[in-house]
């Protein structure tokens, strides 16, 4: 009672064939390839991203230091900077 015995496989893939042929069949195998290849680089992708994030200077270290962006006053002591 083996719910996929050869016979049963066989017996779907012949039917697979007779539906869309052979030269639809090669399309959707490669178009399936480009996908899982496409999904792998993505996946490496982000990995190699995310990995570089972890290698970053955390701030309030170098160039963040001494040229602050944002936070509480940033603007306003830059203007008191040019008036004085």
């Amino acid at each position: 009672m083996d719910l996929f015995a050869p016979r049963h496989l066989l017996l779907i893939l012949l039917v697979v064939l007779v539906v869309f042929g052979t030269k639809k069949l090669r399309s959707i195998g490669s178009d399936l390839g480009a996908a899982v290849r496409g999904f792998k680089k993505s996946m490496n992708e982000g990995d190699q991203e995310e990995q570089l994030a972890q290698k970053q200077i955390p701030p309030g270290t170098g160039k963040d230091a001494e040229f602050p962006e944002s936070g509480p006053g940033a603007a306003g002591s830059r203007q008191d900077d040019r008036r004085a």
